[in-house]
């Protein structure tokens, strides 16, 4: 597979970022980073026939028992796309472990692609506050920061420049471009994959299908969804004996599930689910508003 040529079909969710704090929700879903921190993108440079916007909230859930709330707003304009992402601990986790996240990604639409150029993630909770940012170019890493430092650990596989190359950030990996001009919703438009670095790891996500079925959003979406199983590799910035580095990379059952922003070809993140010891994690769409957008008229003399 040409990774740079379907670069911008992308998935490392939001996962969960956007409902809960950074630490809960990269270890509980990978985050893909994000798992909302991890999917992705691997767009193929298309023509944008269109624009959108995407207003959601988001709900974490563990075994039924809320533990996080969150908004992601995504737009996507002629040449130019931003999306932003925050939340954090509710219910009863708030009480033991409370902690707010944020998240934001831009860059740029090249022939269609979705060109990440700059990332931002802050956490915070009882303990510390954490920042970390990237900056790419042509899906490279130019410079990344993690503020305040981390301590080195010894344990920790070394991230290398190689490692930070052919990459996307997680909030842009979330976001998955289907090219062409046929359909959103099938079976090809989930095999796919793509590697992303969240300025602490270097992961790889793989795609597969798993079904076709109706969602239906308290407020906003209701219609198909493209459901395709996630499976999450760890490559680099890891600490290999962490128990739930080896969990994410061993299960087989997460699952994300993609609906359309309206007047594009991006698909984004409505759920995604991981099987924990603990009961099921989900991350769910309670509110899905997208809004379709005309394309820009060039003015004339």
């Amino acid at each position: 597979m040409n990774t740079q040529s379907r670069r911008s079909r992308d998935f490392s969710f939001v996962t969960a970022r956007c409902a809960v704090s950074r630490q809960t929700l990269s270890a509980r879903f990978g985050l893909v980073a994000g798992l909302c921190a991890a999917a992705w993108g691997l767009l193929a440079p298309q023509q944008a026939s269109a624009q959108g916007r995407l207003d959601a909230r988001y709900e974490a859930t563990l075994a039924g028992i809320p533990v996080g709330k969150g908004s992601w707003t995504i737009e996507i304009g002629d040449d130019v796309f931003s999306a932003s992402a925050q939340g954090g601990t509710a219910g009863l986790l708030k009480a033991f472990s409370g902690g707010t996240g944020s998240g934001a990604s831009q860059g740029r639409v090249i022939n269609g692609a979705l060109v990440a150029n700059a990332y931002t993630a802050t956490t915070t909770t009882q303990k510390k506050s954490e920042t970390i940012r990237l900056v790419l170019a042509g899906g490279n890493v130019k410079d990344f920061s993690i503020d305040p430092a981390p301590p080195v650990d010894p344990g920790r596989i070394v991230v290398t420049e190689a490692h930070r190359k052919n990459v996307l950030d997680p909030m842009t990996g979330s976001m998955l471009r289907v090219p062409g001009n046929g359909e959103l919703m099938t079976p090809d438009s989930c095999r796919t994959g793509a590697g992303i670095f969240d300025g602490r790891m270097r992961y790889d996500l793989k795609l597969d299908y798993k079904r076709i079925e109706t969602v239906k959003a308290e407020k906003g979406y209701h219609g198909p969804a493209l459901v395709c199983a996630i499976y999450f590799n760890p490559v680099a910035g890891y600490i290999p004996d962490r128990p739930v580095i080896k969990y994410l990379a061993a299960e087989r059952r997460i699952e994300i599930t993609f609906v359309p922003i309206a007047g594009t070809r991006v698909l984004v993140p409505y759920r995604m689910t991981i099987p924990t010891p603990l009961g099921l994690a989900m991350l769910e769409a309670t509110s899905f508003v997208t809004t379709a957008m005309p394309p820009r008229v060039a003015k004339t003399n």
